[in-house]
């Protein structure tokens, strides 16, 4: 089917590949390109629109909400107009206004959920960073110490990156995929319980260990834990947040795992002095790594109290629960009762374009699956060859090489977990208001002039000065990582893809993040040692200007649309996408660079006209 357009405007076909869950259209004419983002709901007649919300309330156990439902439905249909709806009572236009001036006026069971999810965010950081200051201990007492100087220094350095990268190659092969069936079987809180625990458990048996293979296994078992529950929380937490707030809550997950990396830097220094005893050599470094596994056991016993993902009950039928969740998650029944009938109609529309096909084949066969598979794969791509976990697992060796001693060297990389930490604040409001595209474009250019910085750093000859530039070069490096690649993957990857295919495409992103940080970790030591820090780190500065010009090109923005109404943003061809940004990039950088006055491209995506007024889309302002 296809929609025509006015005059000599030709339309974007929406073919069942399209997996469109409403009208969309593109005009090509000109530099009038744009993506139409349309309410399914719109043109249905009020008396059928109250017919039909009335049969949804008592085909599906909710005849009891029967009036709450037709308020939902006809707020749903344009939620700009609700003042004018005779419906609504005062208090129900009272709610709608103050979800409109005060959008941080939430239910404590949602932030209570938020407070959970950063704390498995949490158990993730310390889960990476413990490993730091363990390597400067465990590293000699199992005979693969990188700086041993003899003639095993080069198998040592292999050796010690495969023990500290064996979580993120069992994330990678087998953790993350994983993701789908447990989820299926238990849901997101029994996901998260159960992936919790495996945590605390390895916690535990990494500590207990007498070999470096002992501790490869380990910490391989480690990513059973690490890859569902990384790729689960964000989810969730996308789930069941409202639109206008969802990138800040979910982004929690990034913020929270900083403040895990500096807390197992705390970790890591806490223990440091901790003594041997008689029948214990390197007690120090198995209660840095043992530590992680305390957070883990906390969000065992708090998860279950929270309430299950709205969209996940829907997709098991069972709507009475879902209102119910919903209700824990929202402040008023009519809000309750729009949101799980918008997204009732949304993935009723989207069935239509799903095929038989397993998950995994309609991820990379659906055109609008394979779009944000590919964003998806970039912005977690380049979360790890950034370089940023680099520093993250290897910081105490790089501050070491470059003169300071262990127990500053540990000082100086707590001192880059806080910065990690406080540094994403700023995104909890810029995420969804300037945006995740332009959080990634801004920052991806500083990191690699600071990579660079810190590289060029080890030329120089005095000791005081080589040290300083080193730890700014590496602190500056935080400060624009943190709000930009730092929040965003997670973010965009859990709100990238439709309900059909969430968890596999879940599960793809998380598994390429895992896998390349299996590399990095892997493979840097060896590539430190051939290629010394100035090599290093710029290797990493390149990879981050290719960062750049991918994301200018192929990764959509997102903010402050439904998770169903991305359907449209994600059905913009890539080509037709890419041709835009390259227009608009030569005008940004006029604009502000130059401040000189230049006409602005139409938007790329454009809301439908209500009530006369046009309502544009996130990323659509002809920005870069």
């Amino acid at each position: 089917m296809s929609y025509e357009n006015e005059k000599n405007e030709k339309p974007y076909v929406a073919s069942k590949d399209a997996s469109s869950a409403s009208i969309r259209h593109i005009d090509t004419v000109g530099t009038n390109v744009n993506a139409k983002l349309a309410n399914p709901l719109e043109g249905i007649p009020y008396e059928k629109l109250i017919a039909n919300a009335e049969r949804f309330a008592n085909d599906h156990n909710l005849g009891h909400l029967t009036e709450e439902f037709k308020k939902g439905a006809v707020i749903a249909q344009d939620p700009t107009a609700f003042e004018s709806l005779p419906l609504l009572t005062e208090e129900d236009k009272v709610v709608l206004r103050r979800e409109l001036t005060h959008r941080w006026s939430q239910p404590m069971e949602l932030y209570y959920m938020v407070i959970l999810c950063s704390m498995a965010a949490a158990v993730q950081g310390m889960d990476e960073s413990v490993i730091n200051g363990a390597n400067l201990f465990f590293a000699p007492q199992f005979h693969i110490d990188p700086n041993s100087g003899d003639a095993n220094a080069g198998r040592n350095q292999w050796l010690l990156g495969l023990v500290n990268s064996a979580p993120y190659l069992c994330c990678g092969i087998l953790g993350c995929w994983l993701t789908a069936p447990l989820n299926r079987w238990f849901g997101r809180r029994g996901t998260i319980f159960l992936t919790a625990f495996i945590s605390f458990a390895t916690c535990i048996w990494q500590g207990a260990t007498n070999s470096w293979q002992h501790l490869f296994v380990a910490r391989f078992v480690l990513g059973l834990g690490i890859g569902p529950k990384s790729a689960t929380v964000p989810v969730y937490a996308a789930e069941c947040a409202p639109p206008i707030i969802r990138g800040a809550l979910v982004m929690m997950w990034q913020m929270w795992t900083a403040f895990g990396i500096m807390l197992g830097n705390v970790m890591d220094l806490s223990f440091y002095h901790v003594a041997d005893t008689h029948n214990i050599k390197g007690l120090n470094w198995r209660l840095m790594l043992g530590s992680a596994g305390v957070p883990a056991l906390l969000i065992m016993t708090q998860i279950l109290f929270c309430p299950e993902s709205p969209r996940w009950l829907i997709s098991k039928g069972r709507y009475d629960k879902a209102y119910d969740s919903l209700r824990r998650l929202r402040q008023s029944p009519i809000q309750a009762a729009r949101d799980l009938y918008y997204i009732h109609v949304l993935l009723e529309v989207e069935k239509e374009f799903e095929s038989n096909r397993p998950a995994i084949v309609q991820l990379f066969s659906v055109p609008r699956n394979r779009r944000a598979a590919l964003a998806s794969f970039i912005v977690m791509f380049m979360q790890q060859f950034c370089g940023v976990n680099v520093i993250a697992y290897y910081s105490s060796n790089i501050f070491s090489s470059s003169g300071f001693n262990n127990v500053q060297a540990l000082l100086a990389s707590f001192g880059f977990g806080l910065i990690n930490w406080i540094f994403a604040f700023p995104a909890v409001y810029t995420i969804d208001t300037f945006g995740r595209r332009n959080l990634l474009l801004t920052t991806f250019p500083l990191m690699s002039i600071f990579l660079l910085m810190t590289g060029f750093a080890f030329w120089i000859e005095t000791e005081k000065a080589r040290l300083a530039v080193v730890a700014l070069g590496i602190y500056l490096f935080g400060m624009a990582y943190s709000p930009g690649e730092g929040p965003v993957p997670f973010t965009y990857s859990a709100e990238a893809y439709p309900l059909s295919v969430r968890d596999i495409g879940m599960s793809f992103s998380t598994a390429v993040l895992w896998f390349f940080n299996f590399v990095v970790a892997f493979t840097f030591p060896r590539l430190l040692g051939a290629f010394k820090p100035q090599g290093a780190f710029g290797w990493y500065a390149g990879w981050n200007v290719i960062g750049f010009v991918l994301i200018l090109l192929f990764v959509p923005e997102t903010k402050s649309l439904s998770l169903e109404e991305l359907d449209q943003v994600f059905s913009v061809p890539t080509r037709t996408h890419a041709a835009y940004q390259l227009k608009a990039l030569p005008r940004n950088i006029k604009k502000y660079f130059f401040r000189m006055k230049v006409d602005p491209l139409p938007p790329l995506y454009e809301h439908e006209v209500v009530n006369g007024e046009k309502r544009y889309a996130s990323g659509g302002s002809g920005q870069a």
